[in-house]
C-alpha cells in the first residue's frame, strides 16, 4: 500500500467515520502525512449521498473500502485491518461497535497497540448518550446562545458546523497524544470524544464571566464592546471593527475625526467610559457608519493602524490577496482543496487531490493487511 512522506507517515488511520467529525479528524491527520484507510458500508458514506463535493471536502487522499458488519467475513476483515495500524476513528452511536464485536476490547486483542477514536454527541456515558444529535444542538446545550456577543445581540446559527470541527480538532489532538503514549508503552487506548463536551469545554470561560457579580445583562457584560462589532455601510455591506486596545481606538479617532468629531469626547476617552454608554456608542458608530458605502471607508482606514476589515462575500474570499499568498487554497478538478492550515517550517508532504471511489482500494489494502512483516 502506497504511504506518503510527512511527520505521521509510519501512520496508519482507520477511518470508519460518518459526514463530517470522523473524516475531518482523519482528514488532518493525512494532511500531515497518514496514510488513511476509508472504511464505508457497501453504500457508502453518508457524504457521498449529499454530493460529490460534500464528500470530498474531507475525503481527499484517502483509500476506500466497504465492509458490511452485519457479515462475520467483514468483521473479520476489520480486525485484520485493525492488526495493521495504528488508530481506528469511529462516529457510532455508543454501544453500536459492541454490538457487532468490534469494541474496544476486541480490537486491543488483534492489536494491544491501537488507539481507538469513539467521537459521537454527548459521550459513551451519561444520561444524554444515546440522544440523536447534529451541529444545532451541541451549540444549544453548551450555552453558545447564552452569551451575546454584540449590543443589539440577535440569536443567528454559526456559518459553519462549528461544533464538529471542534471536537475533531480535539480528537486529532488526543489521538497524537495517544499514538505517543501507545508507542512508548506498548498499550493503546480508547479515547471517548464527546462533541458536546468539547463545544462545552470552549464555552465555559465565556459562562463562567457571567456567572459572576455583573450578572448576564449586556450592559454590565465587559466583553460585549460598542466598537468591537459588525457595521453595516451604505450600500448594504458590512465592515468589522476590532477595537481593543486604547491605543486603536485613539487611530480610530483621528480616522474619523471629519465624519464623527463626537467621537473624541471625555466620556469615550477610556474603556470604561466607552462601556459605560455603550447603547449610545454604539448607536452613534452604525448611524455613522451607514451614511457611506463600504469603498468610503475602505478609503478612510486605507493605511491607517486599525484592527477594521471588510466582511466579505463569498465570491471574494479565495481571491484575497492573502489567501492566495499564504496558500491556503487550491482549485483541484472537481472542486477546492484546503490545504493543512499550519506552516511547518519543513515541507509537509503533498497530499493526493484525488477523492476515493467506493471500494475502490480494496485490493491494494487487503493485499497489505494481508501481509507479511511489522506494520
Amino acid at each position: 500500500m502506497t504511504r506518503g512522506g510527512g511527520y505521521l507517515s509510519g501512520l496508519t488511520v482507520l477511518d470508519l467515520g460518518q459526514l463530517h467529525p470522523g473524516p475531518y479528524t482523519a482528514m488532518l491527520l493525512g494532511q500531515l502525512g497518514a496514510t488513511v484507510i476509508k472504511v464505508e458500508k457497501p453504500q457508502g458514506d453518508t457524504a457521498r449521498q449529499l454530493g460529490a463535493e460534500t464528500f470530498a471536502k474531507y475525503n481527499r487522499g484517502k483509500q476506500s473500502i466497504c465492509l458490511d458488519f452485519t457479515r462475520d467475513e467483514d468483521r473479520r476483515t476489520l480486525l485484520q485491518l485493525a492488526a495493521r495500524s495504528d488508530v481506528l476513528v469511529e462516529g457510532f452511536r455508543p454501544g453500536v461497535m459492541a454490538r457487532m464485536g468490534l469494541d474496544y476490547t476486541r480490537l486491543a486483542q488483534a492489536n494491544p497497540r491501537i488507539v481507538m477514536c469513539s467521537i459521537s454527541g454527548f459521550g459513551q456515558t451519561g444520561p444524554y448518550a444515546q440522544r440523536p444529535g447534529h451541529d444545532v444542538n451541541y451549540l444549544a446545550l453548551s450555552g453558545y446562545w447564552a452569551v451575546p456577543s454584540q449590543v443589539r445581540d440577535v440569536m443567528g446559527r454559526p456559518r459553519l458546523r462549528l461544533s464538529d470541527y471542534c471536537a475533531a480538532m480535539h480528537a486529532a489532538l488526543a489521538i497524537l497524544a495517544a499514538v505517543d503514549d501507545a508507542r512508548v508503552s506498548g498499550v493503546g487506548q480508547h479515547l471517548d470524544v464527546s462533541i458536546h463536551d468539547a463545544l462545552t469545554a470552549w464555552m465555559a470561560p465565556a459562562l463562567q464571566a457571567m456567572n459572576g457579580p455583573a450578572g448576564a445583562a449586556i450592559d454590565n457584560l465587559p466583553h460585549v464592546m460598542p466598537d468591537n462589532d459588525v457595521f453595516e455601510t451604505a450600500d448594504g455591506r458590512h465592515l468589522a471593527l476590532g477595537i481593543l486596545e486604547e491605543a486603536f481606538w485613539q487611530n480610530l479617532c483621528e480616522a474619523l475625526a471629519a465624519d464623527c468629531p463626537e467621537l473624541t469626547a471625555e466620556t469615550y476617552r477610556t474603556r470604561a467610559g466607552r462601556l459605560g454608554d455603550k447603547r449610545a456608542l454604539n448607536d452613534r458608530l452604525r448611524a455613522l457608519f451607514a451614511s457611506r458605502s463600504l469603498d468610503y471607508w475602505e478609503g478612510v482606514f486605507r493605511g491607517r493602524d486599525i484592527p477594521w476589515a471588510p466582511v466579505l462575500r463569498h465570491d471574494e474570499v479565495f481571491d484575497d490577496p492573502h489567501v492566495r499568498n499564504r496558500g491556503v487554497v487550491a482549485e483541484t478538478p472537481d472542486g477546492l482543496r484546503v490545504a493543512f492550515p499550519v506552516k511547518f517550517s519543513k515541507p509537509l508532504p503533498v497530499q493526493a487531490a484525488a477523492v476515493p471511489e467506493l471500494d475502490g482500494n480494496r485490493d491494494e489494502i487487503l493485499a497489505w493487511a494481508s501481509g507479511p512483516g511489522p506494520r
